[in-house]
């Protein structure tokens, strides 16, 4: 019968590209998943990975494994969530992404929280990009995926992929004290045609909208500087070398010198989405941790 812990480790040389981010991946050594390669390869009779320089690569049949073992891992995934529902136990280990921004003001406490409420449940938690956690989720390397979605730019998520919406962002300019806008109410972006941007790199979801807001203005966005940290933008800001856009979520105080100024047509808002495979409906700790979430980021009141 094949091995289940060697059919996961050819899945993840497959998705990696190699034995040692595979290792990485799954928490064991090189050597480790090279014997679980060698075991499978007994069991099937074929072999299963072939040399290419100085790394591997998967041969056909390998590929074929790897494709309709996806199916039967599903299953089981399956299985073990009706499983647990049954028993109505919060428990195992939950492999987690997150965004930055909602690493620091939604998830980081949400796990403390539960891990003290079912001593049984285990979290790991990697920051990843939307577009990121989408594809780990999608191929089975992150259980839940936490992502954003900003306005009308579109996510790509596979049908065997749910989004469940947790909470709605919203994005404030930010300036420095001394600045012109800081005294409005409100601002538009045919308010902001002269200024200099301080922006995530292009290519981002975030960067994406900025683009996005300044459509009906016939001009695109003046770029002075890139950061991918929201915090480094506001050490730009509070230099006075420029204006951001920042989401309120996971936002560190801005002190004396910065001040938020909202804007208006379009406000920019973010969806907050958290993301399991289909096979992962029935899992107790699944929900668990979706509700957690959603409570932690309701409003008070």
């Amino acid at each position: 019968m094949i091995d289940l812990d060697a059919l996961v480790a050819l899945r993840a040389i497959a998705a990696h590209g190699g034995v040692g981010a595979a290792a990485a991946e799954l928490g064991f050594t090189p050597s480790a998943v090279s014997q679980q390669i060698k075991r499978l390869e007994r069991q099937t009779g074929v072999p299963l990975l072939e040399r290419v320089g100085r790394g591997v690569m998967l041969t056909g049949h390998g590929r074929h494994l790897v494709e309709a073992g996806a199916r039967l891992l599903a299953d089981l995934e399956q299985v073990e969530a009706g499983v647990r529902r049954r028993a109505g136990a919060v428990a195992g280990r939950i492999r987690l992404s997150a965004f930055s921004t909602a690493t620091r003001g939604l998830v980081a406490p949400v796990i403390r929280r539960l891990q003290d409420r079912h001593p049984d449940l285990e979290i790991a938690l990697t920051e990843r990009e939307p577009w990121d956690s989408i594809d780990l989720v999608a191929s089975g390397r992150i259980d839940v995926g936490i992502a954003h979605s900003w306005g009308d730019v579109p996510l790509e998520i596979p049908d065997h992929v749910v989004a469940v919406p947790i909470a709605r962002d919203i994005a404030d300019v930010i300036v420095h004290r001394t600045h012109p806008l800081a005294g409005r109410a409100h601002v538009t972006p045919h308010d902001l045609l002269d200024e200099g941007w301080i922006a995530t790199p292009d290519g981002t979801i975030c960067r994406q909208w900025l683009g996005r807001m300044h459509d009906g203005t016939g001009r695109r966005p003046r770029i002075a500087h890139v950061s991918t940290e929201f915090d480094s933008h506001l050490a730009l800001v509070r230099a006075q070398l420029g204006i951001a856009l920042i989401p309120r979520l996971g936002r560190a105080p801005l002190g004396d010198e910065l001040v938020a100024v909202p804007t208006r047509d379009p406000e920019p808002t973010r969806d907050v989405l958290a993301l399991h495979r289909g096979t992962m409906s029935d899992s107790p700790a699944v929900a668990a941790l979706i509700e957690a979430l959603r409570e932690a980021s309701a409003p008070a009141g």
